[in-house]
């Protein structure tokens, strides 16, 4: 009869185990349940910024954890060293580092967590992160982290770390005390030399201008037309200026630029060695000045006339020599007329001026019907 009873117990709780898991699976509860484990990191990768041996780079290092992170767990990269692999920067700190949770940046700090703050520690070959103490991660969250110059969050980055000496595939490896594990691989490569040469090119072009032409704010304008080889003044009135221009225009490739100058081959002479002297009463004036007549003192025939030049050259990258409506001698020394920093192209701003000549005589004057002199241009570029 025991033997009846206890088998009849038996049965009795083979069937209430049976029941009571049917019924589980019939409400759905162990779908609802489920224990923590271990997964491996998803979407991971690392992109640095410079992919050539032993040379310095940053990198952005990205991954979806899983099962997130709880308050005091921690994250840590580990960076192969040995055997001419990655070198970390002894100097290798907070600043140089960023961690991001799902596009938000975090702030950080040296060594051990604080509230709303990450810990961050490094070491010849890893570098941890520690959870704020207040907060964890949620499951599923993507994590940025960002190492180098390009860690800008709690602090500018300065360091980075130092390419592996060899070509090949190298992994990182992701991990702490945080519940997902994994890795992100990149390639070293050797650098591309690319190489080709481009011939140098130089046009400068002179041109004449027409006549009723305002010329660098002179309220003077130009009183005949010119062209590249003339300037024709013609018979000058007593006591009255005169001005006549080119348009100058520079196209080049030169990288440094370049400028122009203007000189004479000598002085504005007459056949009897007559002269129209140059500004301002002969003293060769080089420094800009507003225009002014000849002083006209009889017995000193440097006074009796004179002439000279101005420019509109407006140029980046140099200061003009020229303000508006002012002057200097003609010389036979090179004067600047126009320049540029960078290349040209014929016809922008820095491309182009026009330079202005202005002569005004008194009645002291020698007549002569045969003034004249050569005018020369020079471009030089600096490739």
């Amino acid at each position: 009869m025991i033997h009846t009873v206890n088998a009849v117990r038996s049965l009795q709780a083979v069937a209430i185990t049976v029941g009571l898991a049917l019924f589980l699976w019939s409400t759905g509860l162990p779908t609802m349940i489920r224990f923590a484990e271990a997964d491996s990191i998803t979407s991971a990768s690392d992109t640095i910024s410079n992919s050539a041996p032993s040379l310095g780079a940053d990198h952005t290092i990205v991954f979806t954890t899983p099962n997130g992170l709880s308050v005091g767990q921690t994250i840590e990269l580990t960076f192969p060293i040995a055997g001419g692999e990655f070198i970390l920067p002894a100097l290798l700190a907070e600043d140089d580092v960023d961690i991001l949770v799902n596009g938000n940046a975090s702030s950080t700090q040296p060594l051990t967590a604080a509230a709303g703050v990450w810990g961050v520690s490094t070491t010849t070959s890893t570098i941890t992160f520690e959870t704020p103490t207040d907060s964890g991660v949620s499951s599923s969250s993507v994590i940025t982290i960002r190492i180098g110059t390009n860690a800008v969050d709690s602090g500018t980055g300065v360091n980075q770390i130092t390419n592996p000496s060899n070509t090949g595939s190298i992994g990182i490896e992701i991990g702490g005390t945080m519940q997902d594990t994994g890795q992100v691989r990149i390639a070293i490569v050797d650098q591309v030399t690319v190489s080709a040469s481009v011939d140098t090119s130089l046009t400068f072009t002179v041109s004449g201008t027409s006549g009723g032409t305002t010329v660098n704010g002179s309220p003077t304008t130009t009183s005949a037309a010119t062209t590249a080889t003339t300037l024709p003044f013609d018979t000058l009135v007593v006591g009255t200026s005169e001005t006549l221009a080119h348009n100058i225009a520079v196209a080049t490739n030169a990288s440094n630029g370049f400028t122009v100058t203007t000189e004479i081959s000598g002085p504005l002479a007459s056949s009897l060695a007559d002269t129209i002297d140059g500004f301002i009463d002969g003293n060769d004036t080089n420094t800009p000045t507003a225009w002014q007549g000849p002083a006209g003192t009889l017995s000193d025939t440097d006074t009796y006339g004179h002439w000279g030049l101005t420019s509109d050259d407006t140029s980046a990258g140099r200061s003009s020599e020229f303000s508006s409506d002012t002057w200097v001698a003609a010389s036979t020394s090179p004067i600047i007329v126009m320049g540029h920093n960078g290349p040209a192209d014929g016809v922008s701003v820095d491309s182009v001026a026009q330079i202005g000549y202005q002569i005004e005589i008194s009645a002291l004057q020698e007549a002569s019907d045969d003034y004249s002199t050569t005018l020369r241009y020079i471009a030089t570029p600096t490739f």
